[in-house]
């Protein structure tokens, strides 16, 4: 009875938070609490990362690993991976794990947009170019892999042999540099956790880019999952299912059904329903 009251206590209290941006302000500015707490406050730089990082790290230690790969595509002035590095470095401490941080970018911005697929209506070559020398100073860990999405794309495995991938962000704009990035997701499965918490940036937009199923990340999602049989990139209903944050919609997780370890049991242990 009083865990009960404990609990119910604790979900009131973040409810009272969540609905105070003052009081999410604070918390993170001053870094009050756990960073989980800090998590279901609502009250972390970039809770996209944060969620997909937190738990792709949660799911890994429940499955043995001791340690992950989380995957930046693109890194534009670098202020994603800065904020992965400092999320990175407290939930190792959380979980009792290492995690692994790698950056990919061509340093010269976007490219040139290859048909209506990409959006040119929206997007221009040389957008979000990368100063990797003023970046590379304020790295502490992560590795920037530079160059062309369609020549990394093909040499990042067997050049940098890299921990299971559990987390990854998609920030390429294009459709076909997204694809290209998802027909990684081919490579040996063990160089992935069974299932990979992913975000996906421009999967929403606003009256200007008017991101659909049949162009940029939304069509390169649909064309894998029709071409994949054994690997799907789905919607985590549950998440969406809450009160709605934006990022929500944009994260999706990434399926690999014939894993070895896809079917290892990681629910709580002597379920039952008492009367």
């Amino acid at each position: 009875m009083l865990y009960k009251k404990i609990r119910l206590s604790y979900k009131l209290m973040i409810k009272f938070v969540k609905s105070s941006k003052t009081l999410r302000s604070i918390i993170r500015k001053l870094n009050i609490g756990s960073f989980e707490f800090r998590l279901n406050m609502n009250a972390l730089k970039r809770m996209q990362y944060a969620f997909i990082c937190f738990n792709a790290a949660k799911l890994a230690k429940k499955l043995g690993y001791n340690q992950i790969s989380i995957i930046e595509y693109g890194v534009a002035g670098g202020l994603g991976l800065l904020i992965l590095e400092e999320h990175a470095a407290e939930i190792e401490k959380f979980f009792n794990i290492n995690i692994d941080i790698y950056g990919f970018d061509s340093e010269e911005g976007l490219p040139e947009p290859k048909d209506y697929r990409d959006l040119p209506y929206h997007w221009k070559k040389g957008f979000y170019p990368m100063n990797k020398t003023r970046l590379e100073k304020k790295l502490k860990r992560s590795k920037l892999i530079i160059g062309n999405i369609e020549n990394t794309s093909k040499t990042f495995f067997s050049n940098y042999n890299p921990s299971p991938i559990g987390a990854v962000i998609h920030d390429f704009d294009y459709y076909s540099s997204t694809k290209t990035a998802l027909s990684m997701m081919h490579e040996n499965e063990k160089f992935f956790l069974p299932r990979v918490f992913s975000y996906f940036d421009d999967t929403i937009g606003s009256e200007i880019e008017l991101y659909n199923d049949f162009t940029g990340e939304r069509l390169a999602i649909n064309e894998f999952n029709e071409n994949s049989k054994n690997i799907k990139i789905c919607a985590p209903y549950y998440l969406r299912a809450q009160k709605k944050e934006v990022w929500h919609e944009q994260i999706w997780i990434c399926h690999f059904f014939k894993h070895e370890k896809y079917n290892f049991f990681i629910g709580e242990q002597n379920q039952k329903l008492d009367i």
